[in-house]
């Protein structure tokens, strides 16, 4: 599992590279609260596009960086899911607190 961040116009764009799933979440979570801390941006965009598995303590993961980021009044949200995570995205009902953006919106 690999993140990249950058930040655009206020927008940090957080991209999911590989596989997130048990073994990856921890080091995930790490790198994510740290880029969290300096929290100079208006929302969160979660960049799925590389993403190509991720299970039930991905699903957990984000939505404690949802939690930690809704303290901090910044919004987040999910793009460029593949079929496979787009399902277990909407399954889990994350979609109700991390909307999906399509790939033509701006925010």
């Amino acid at each position: 599992m690999q993140i990249e961040t950058i930040v655009k116009r206020n927008v940090l764009i957080v991209y999911l590279i590989g596989e997130l799933d048990e073994y990856s979440a921890e080091q995930a979570r790490r790198k994510l609260d740290k880029r969290f801390e300096d929290a100079n941006f208006e929302c969160v965009i979660f960049d799925m596009s590389k993403l190509t598995f991720m299970d039930s303590t991905g699903i957990g993961l984000l939505i404690g960086r949802y939690k930690k980021l809704y303290k901090k009044n910044i919004r987040a949200y999910i793009q460029n899911p593949c079929l496979q995570v787009e399902k277990i995205l909407r399954m889990s009902g994350l979609y109700e607190i991390m909307p999906r953006l399509s790939n033509s919106e701006v925010i």
